[in-house]
This record gives structure tokens, sequence and C-alpha cells, in this order.
């Protein structure tokens, strides 16, 4: 038809260094400086803590492998969303869109404001629940902001993103030297609570979040059946790599104990590297990094539950978008509102962050199974499609990822059997689970009206 001749499409401007740099700066986060902490304390050893790390790129590998191709047959707006409704229907699509605005994306949300509170609270302590006080200052600071229709700036992000990589390059070599010369860490017994390596990968999985992000380059890129390959394979090899440099930094210093027993195990390694000061400045580079994290998940969240109210009449308020500062103001109040609530609810227990993730990895590993499945089914219906990306080693490398999100979903849900977090975090597990369904009964009680398909 004419009129699809005649639509703009995304130019291929982007090159392979364009790509993995981009795919870097998605997948490079705030939880570098958080979760080593726990991945330490469910792990036996320094063995077991690194190889943890390892494991997690090549799962992610996988998935972003999985996520091209998804991209690339249907390289319109709206992520899982669209994957999900098209690949499993309406519904799907719907109880998606559900979680995530109550629990995948608001609790993502108030879990990495919870890592900006404990470093915040490195530079400037209240009395009481002050993680949990920055961490709501947070979130109403950005939720605010993004509702004037602030647009982040693109060249300041990449600079900031090279800032950090950077910085995290001098910081784990200054730490490997330091340790070195003082003889390596202090000898500490063995982490308690060591030896469950699901748990770990739980927020090992969590700090390679952002390769789904990633994925949808593959309509920008330069030749992206050959290209998106290279993309993916070196963005995620070289996160590997700055992850894997990082923990050895820490362990240099800290020792395996020592990173588990720390609350912000960046700042703790600057104290003994350089003083006091050192420590104050880490701290404020890890919360401008977090920031920054926050900021881009509060803007995609909003954009989700946009289409949700714009798709679906019992939430049409959501689908408003107001044209002063071009924003869907109705979803990002909504979204700060329940990310708040997650903050409070999150204060009560006794590490927030670790409540979000219980809170949310269920629901998050049960969407991230069922985008994987898509594949399989896209490929039985449609075994003549041969334009655009291809996952490399089909169905091995799908198969692989698909196996790992039972794992992780097994993992996620048995989190409760861990001795250190899961009796305290249990009901947070069943509060994530209990909302993911409360979305089927909703999806047949609300009014329907025609979908339109991002």
């Amino acid at each position: 038809m004419d009129s699809d001749k005649n639509a703009v499409r995304p130019r291929q401007l982007l090159s392979v260094t364009d790509g993995v740099f981009l795919t870097v700066g998605m997948i490079l986060g705030a939880l570098i400086f958080k979760a080593p902490a726990t991945v330490a304390g469910a792990t036996s050893g320094v063995g077991e803590f690194l190889l943890a790390w390892l494991l997690g790129g090549a799962v992610s590998l996988c998935g972003a492998l999985v996520y091209a191709e998804l991209a690339a047959r249907h390289p319109d707006t709206g992520g899982e969303y669209a994957f999900l409704t098209r690949g499993w229907g309406r519904g799907v699509g719907f109880v998606f869109a559900w979680s995530r605005m109550t629990v995948i994306q608001t609790g993502a949300i108030a879990a990495v404001a919870f890592v900006f509170g404990d470093y915040a609270s490195e530079i400037l302590r209240f009395e009481r629940q002050s993680p949990a006080i920055w961490a709501a200052l947070s979130v109403i600071a950005l939720t605010l902001l993004n509702l004037a229709g602030t647009l982040q700036s693109k060249t300041l992000q990449k600079v900031m993103e090279l800032m950090l990589i950077c910085g995290l390059i001098l910081f784990s070599i200054a730490a490997i030297w330091i340790g070195s010369r003082i003889g390596g860490a202090p000898k500490a017994p063995a982490a308690a609570g060591g030896g469950a390596f699901g748990f770990a990968m739980i927020f090992v999985l969590l700090a390679y979040g952002g390769w789904n992000e990633a994925a949808y380059l593959a309509g920008e890129v330069q030749d992206a059946r050959r290209n998106m390959t290279r993309i993916l394979v070196g963005g995620v090899i070289a996160v590997t790599a700055l992850y894997l440099l990082v923990n050895i930094g820490y362990l240099a210093v800290l020792g395996h104990a020592g990173v588990k027993d720390s609350k912000a195990v960046a700042a703790d390694v600057m104290r003994l590297i350089v003083g006091e000061r050192g420590a104050v400045l880490i701290a404020l580079l890890v919360c401008v990094s977090v920031l920054t994290t926050i900021n881009a998940a509060i803007f995609t969240g909003a954009r989700t539950s946009y289409a949700l109210g714009r798709d679906f009449d019992s939430f049409r308020a959501l689908g408003r978008w107001r044209d002063s500062g071009s924003t869907p103001a109705n979803a990002i109040v909504l979204q700060g509102a329940i990310t708040l609530l997650l903050v409070g609810v999150g204060s009560t227990t006794p590490d927030g962050f670790a409540a979000m993730v219980a809170y949310t990895s269920p629901v998050f590993w049960t969407f991230f199974l069922l985008t994987g499945l898509a594949i399989f089914r896209f490929r039985f219906l449609d075994k003549s499609k041969t334009d655009g990306f291809r996952t490399p080693l089909y169905p091995v490398v799908p198969a692989a990822f698909c196996l790992s999100c039972v794992y992780m979903l097994y993992s996620s849900i048995s989190y409760v059997r861990n001795p250190d977090y899961g009796p305290k975090f249990g009901i947070a597990v069943a509060a994530g689970l209990i909302l993911m369904a409360a979305g089927i009964p909703l999806y047949f009680l609300q009014r329907k009206k025609p979908p339109r398909l991002p």
C-alpha cells in the first residue's frame, strides 16, 4: 500500500560502536553498588560469588538475543506489552500492564530508591529511617520533574554514563592495588547464610537488568542482521567484565565476609582506601547514578500505564496525555503514589531493598518466561519469515533463556526459604503474586474496547 511506502520509519544510523556504548549504558546501573552485599551473603565463597556474576552475563546475553529477534519482528513501541499481546492475546497483555503498574516497575523504582537512600545517608543521615526518607524524597522529586514534562538531556546522560564507567574502572584498579599492598582483604569467617545460589542469582540478574531495552535498537542499527549480534554480545561482555572487575575490587579490600556485611559497599571500600572524604565522594557519585536510573524508570513506567489506559476503558483516565509538558500526567501521578506506598511498606522491614526485590521478582520472571516462549510461537506461526534479525543457534539460545527463567521463577518464589531474608519477606512475595493474579478477574470485569496495538 502507498501509505505503507510513505510511512516514516526508523533510520539505520547506529554503528556497532554506537550500539555497544548504548547497550552498556542501558545495563549498567545503580545495583552494582548494592547487590554485591546480598550476593555475598548468599554464596559460600569468593569462587561462587564471582561465578554468579559471570553466569548472570551469560543468561543476559541469551535473553538479549531473544529480545532482539522479537524487536525485529515487531519493531513498534511497547516492548513486552506488544510482544505478549501479539503472542498470547489481549488478556496476557492486560495482566502484564497491570502487573507492571502495581508490582514490577513501581517495585523496581522503590528498590532502587532504597539504594539511593543507603548512599545518601552516607552524606547526610537523618536520625531515624534515613534510607527510607531519602528514598521517598527521591521518588517525590523525580515524579514532580516528570510531571512537569522536563526532558532528559541525552548528551548529559551520555556524559554521566562515561564518567560512571571511567570512575568504576579507576575505583576498581585502585581497590585491587591497595588490597594487594596491604596483603589482601582481612581474614574473616565465611559469610553466614551462604550456599543459596538461586537466591544470589535473583540479585545478580537484577543488576544486569536493562538488556531487554537494548534489544530495541534493532530497528536503528546499520545491517541489523549481522551487527545486532555483535552489539549485544559486545555490550553484555563489556558489562560482565566491568562487573567482575568492580567485584574483585570490593573483595580485594573487604573480603567476602566484609562485602556481605556492608550496607554501602563502594563507600566502605573508599573509606578504607582514602578515608572519610573518599567515602563521601563515591557516595555522591553513586547518588547521581541512582537518580538517573530512577528518573528513567519513572519515565518509561508511566508510558506503559498510559498504554493500558489507552487500550482499556476501565483505565481510560491513565490514557490521557497532557499537552502541557507533553506527558501522561495521570499515569505519572498514580505511579508515584504506588511507589511511595511501597517505600513506606519497605521501611517497616529490616531491608527495604531486599523486600522490594522479593515483591517484584516472581512476577518479573513470570512475564520474562512468557516473553521468551513467544519466540517459539512466532516462529511456528510464521515459518517463512526470513527478514530481520534472527536469534543465532535457535532453538538452543531461546531454550537456555526460558530454562533460566523457569529456574529464576522457582528461586524467586522459594525466596521465603532463605534463612536470612525469606521468613521476613514471605508476605512481600505473596503480595506481588496476589496483585498479579488480581489482574485476571479485572480483565474480564473491565469494559472492553477494540485494542490498539502499539
